[in-house]
């Protein structure tokens, strides 16, 4: 499944590390495809993508897209973060379930309320990409 592109000026505060490793994630995430990591021993995917597995230490693992899709189990408000992220307060981050099972960390774009739906969405910044999530109704 394809997120939603959303064209964001300036630059990433904090950019991330790129390796030969992360590769295929963060050109997914410009594409708007989120992908990761699974097992092909276990069969269990894996947040963020890993060379080996967390669950039962294989290094066979495949790239898999993820739907994307999932539901917020928490969130807070940041009003005093790190310097690096000031032009931005307060802003919100997340705990977000995705349907596959995985839970990852993100920010959240809006008000979305605890066990609503949300999707994640691609903020394309002018020196590369980054994923948020936002709310959906449904």
């Amino acid at each position: 499944m394809t997120q939603p592109i959303i064209t964001t000026e300036g630059k990433r505060a904090y950019p991330p590390r790129m390796s030969d490793f992360t590769k295929p994630f963060w050109d997914g995430v410009a594409t708007g495809s989120f992908r990761t990591t699974r097992c092909d021993a276990c069969q269990r995917p894996s947040f963020p993508p890993k060379p080996i597995c967390p669950h039962c230490w294989s290094d066979q693992v495949t790239w898999i897209d993820l739907s994307g899709r999932g539901r917020l189990y928490s969130a807070t408000v940041v009003h005093a973060g790190p310097a690096v992220f000031a032009q931005d307060l307060p802003y919100r981050v997340g705990i977000v379930d995705l349907d596959e099972g995985l839970r990852i960390a993100t920010r959240v774009l809006d008000e979305t309320r605890f066990d609503q739906a949300v999707e994640l969405v691609v903020l394309a910044y002018d020196d590369g990409p980054l994923y948020a999530a936002r709310g959906i109704s449904g």
